[in-house]
């Protein structure tokens, strides 16, 4: 064993000591997550999504509202991009975690179905999901596959076919609240923890980058498994900055 695969084996194994003792786990998630099952994050240089779009433009809720086509046009795209994705390790092994009563729940930024698809159970989405879409006017709800249908139907923006109104992803667009149920559940999830692991997230963006200090304030600690810097990395017991797939399988492995 290398000198190297000896500290990730350490703190692997430190990870599960704190996940065995505690009592409240929750795991918080970022796009990191997923980017082992092929989706690009946001912000990694050279690699990001907004590197090649402005996101004032395509993911903003007044670029849905003034213009429609111009923002179904990428959001077709990204729909299409995430359908046939699939469940990557990290996600198996979070919802390990969660069947081994070791976590409480996953509270995600990611609005790409893969906790679930991957067994997690208690998943608070608050940026939303790509699931489904509403009608702004009647409140209809359309599931994805009958949305992509419409779009490959043309035209490219899917109407309600009751209101003749285009369709809103059921995603938190900029501009926009995080949903407030999912927040509170979130918050109070948080604030029960005694023991917080936030995966694959820089934990820039607020108000969900404001969870791992609301269990720092109740009492409870934080594990950073995540690549780059945060403004948690000062509060952590660990932090593992490894791929995220073999980090959190090693967590798993060490229990």
């Amino acid at each position: 064993m290398t000198p190297s695969s000896q500290v990730v084996a350490a703190g692997a194994r430190r990870v599960a000591e704190l996940l065995r003792s505690a009592g409240r786990a929750v795991v918080l998630t970022g796009a990191g997550v997923s980017v082992p099952s092929g989706i690009p994050d946001f912000r990694t240089p050279g690699k990001g999504i907004w590197e090649k779009v402005d996101p004032m433009e395509v993911a903003h809720i007044d670029a849905f509202r003034s213009d429609p086509d111009r923002f179904w046009g990428f959001y077709s795209q990204r729909f299409a991009s995430l359908v046939d994705k699939r469940p990557n390790l990290a996600h198996e092994a979070i919802a390990e975690l969660e069947r081994r009563g070791l976590v409480r729940g996953v509270i995600t930024q990611n609005v790409d179905r893969l906790h679930r698809a991957a067994g997690s159970e208690r998943v608070i989405e608050v940026h939303g999901s790509i699931d489904r879409c509403v009608c702004p006017e009647c409140g209809g709800r359309f599931e994805l596959e009958g949305v992509l249908e419409m779009i490959s139907a043309g035209p490219a923006t899917p109407e309600c076919p009751a209101c003749i109104t285009p369709l809103k992803p059921d995603v938190v667009l900029f501009g926009e609240l995080l949903p407030e149920a999912a927040m509170a559940e979130a918050h109070a999830l948080a604030q029960e923890a005694d023991l917080m692991v936030c995966a694959g997230s820089s934990l820039e963006g607020f108000p969900v980058a404001s969870l791992p200090g609301v269990t720092l304030s109740a009492g409870g600690r934080i594990v950073l498994i995540t690549e780059g810097r945060t403004p948690y990395d000062a509060d952590a017991e660990v932090k593992l900055e490894g791929d995220i797939a073999e980090e959190l399988q090693a967590v798993v492995a060490a229990l």
